[in-house]
This record gives structure tokens, sequence and C-alpha cells, in this order.
């Protein structure tokens, strides 16, 4: 196994520290003169995040970061889409390395230690001095959308998806992004539902920047790139970082400590548990499609009679 160590970039609080190589090839990393690229990539699973993904994304952001040539991030998913959320094949039906829903008495602090951590890792998109310009196409849904919206600016299909479902049941969205770039009513509209909705719809909302037809979206992240890509870093990295101050004086801290704590309680809930089970017993998906689609009673762990939907 080969090792090689991430040093921090400039004004970063923190060290990602070691990184394996081969787990670089789930984040998949380009210089193209003065933009680096930076590509999730796990395609055959539409993105899909594993115990391995967050920590390669911040490797490579802190790489791109503390490379005197680079001026502007691009952020992208292989495939069909940006990111479908944590892989419920490997968390739901399984455990993953994390174990996500542990044996009851179940240990807060190591929960909280493990999505803590990824929350950090998605955090490094915005920690970064320089700008990070996201692009969705496909689905940036349930931590898809944390991933998506820690970018500095995101731009989206039409066409494309975004939510997050798993506020419904076994899931609280760790890094916070939805009342920062939404307002408590209208974030409350989204986590209240799990709802999915267009990247039209997304952009109307001011969740995103941008919405443009999806033969389009190449070319108009482009376009913006290019041209942050014109301006000094340091002229970047200082409006970035005073723009960054504004939001971080609401406590966006204190706001992703209790979001990810309350993920933890979601998942060790009798109703995280019921969902956990049921995923178990009869597949993520069709447990995902019975939540999403509100045809199940997570805390009588029961059908939902028709009549009662």
């Amino acid at each position: 196994m080969t090792w090689r160590c991430v040093l921090c970039a400039p004004f970063h609080m923190l060290c990602w520290g070691a990184v394996r190589e081969e787990d670089m090839s789930v984040v998949a990393y380009e210089k193209d003169g003065r933009i680096a690229r930076i590509t999730l990539n796990r395609p055959e699973v539409m993105n899909a995040i594993n115990d391995e993904l967050p920590g390669a994304l911040a490797a490579a952001v802190a790489r791109a970061d503390a490379d005197p040539g680079v001026h502007v991030m691009i952020l992208s998913g292989a495939g069909r889409a940006f990111c479908a959320g944590y892989d419920l094949t490997y968390y739901a039906e399984g455990n993953g390395a994390g174990d996500v829903t542990q044996p009851m008495p179940w240990d807060p602090i190591k929960d909280y230690r493990f999505m803590w951590a990824n929350t950090q890792h998605f955090m490094s998109l915005l920690r970064a001095v320089k700008p990070v310009l996201c692009k969705v196409h496909g689905f940036a849904v349930a931590g898809g959308s944390d991933i998506a919206l820690c970018a500095d600016m995101t731009i989206m299909a039409e066409d494309a998806q975004i939510g997050y479902m798993p506020s419904r049941v076994w899931g609280c969205p760790t890094t916070a992004m939805w009342v920062y770039r939404l307002g408590a009513e209208r974030a409350k509209r989204m986590l209240f539902t799990g709802d999915k909705i267009s990247g039209r719809q997304a952009a109307d909302m001011g969740l995103v920047l941008e919405a443009v037809p999806a033969e389009h979206l190449d070319d108009r992240v482009e376009e913006l790139a290019a041209r942050m890509a014109t301006v000094p870093i340091n002229q970047l990295a200082m409006q970035k970082l005073v723009i960054n101050q504004a939001i971080e004086q609401t406590g966006l801290m204190q706001t992703q400590r209790l979001a990810t704590i309350f993920d933890g309680i979601t998942r060790h809930s009798p109703e995280g548990i019921h969902f956990k089970e049921r995923a178990e017993a009869v597949g993520w998906k069709q447990a995902v499609d019975e939540r999403d689609q509100g045809t199940w009673d997570w805390t009588a762990n029961e059908a939902i009679p028709k009549r009662n939907r």
C-alpha cells in the first residue's frame, strides 16, 4: 500500500493527513491550464458515496488549492449523474465500515466522529481559498446535494434533479447548506417533504446559481470558469474569504454540529431502525421508494392504508 501526505492548503485550519493513492481513483484530478478539474469517479453507481470518496475529494481540493498555477476548480461527476448520495447497497443493506447503524446501545460519539469527518471533507469546497464551480447533471440527491451545495457556485442542467429525500427518514443534511442558500421557509419546504426538484426549479428558488439546457451545461460552466480564471488568485481568495466570513458569523459550524448529531439520531431512532431493517429485508430500492412515495409508516412499521395517504 502506498501512502502520501496531502499538505494543508494556504489558510486551511485542518490537515487532511495521509490519503491512500488507490482512494484517489474514486475522485479523478486533472489540471487544465488555470483550471483544476475534480471529478467524482464511481460512474458504475452514479458516483454514490462510499467510505473513501469524501477524503479523496478533500485531498483533490487541497491539491488544487495549494497549486500556485490553479485559479479555479470545476467539480463534476463522471457518467450519468453528479452524485446519487450515499451508497445504500453499502450502508443501508449492509453497514459500511463506519457502522452507520450500530447495535443498541449505540455510541453517538463514534457516529459523530465518522459523519463529522465526512462533513468537513465536503466543506473543503467552501473553505478552499479558490473558487469552486460545481456542475450538476442527472442527480445531486441526498449526500450528493450536501456536496453540490458546499461549492461556491452550482450550475445545473435544467432536467437534473436535486433534493434531500432522507429528511423523510434516516437522515439530516449534515452540511446544513439548505438554509444558507434558501432561507428558512424554503429550506423547510424542501426538508419537510424530502422532495426532489429540477434544476430549473432550483434556480428559480435560488438554491443554485443557474440552470441551463443539458446540451449547454458544459459550455456555460467552461465560460464562467474561464472568466474567473483571468482574475489574480489573491483577488479571488480575498473576495471568497470576505463572503465566507459573513456566512460563518451566522453560526455555520454550530448549525453543522447539531445537524451531524441529529443525522446520527435519525439512523438510531425507532423509525431509523425500521428503515434499516426494511432495506435489509426487501432491498434498499424498495425501501427508498416506500419512503419517497410516502406509502410506509415508519413509526408503526407497516404500510399506510391508501385512504390515509
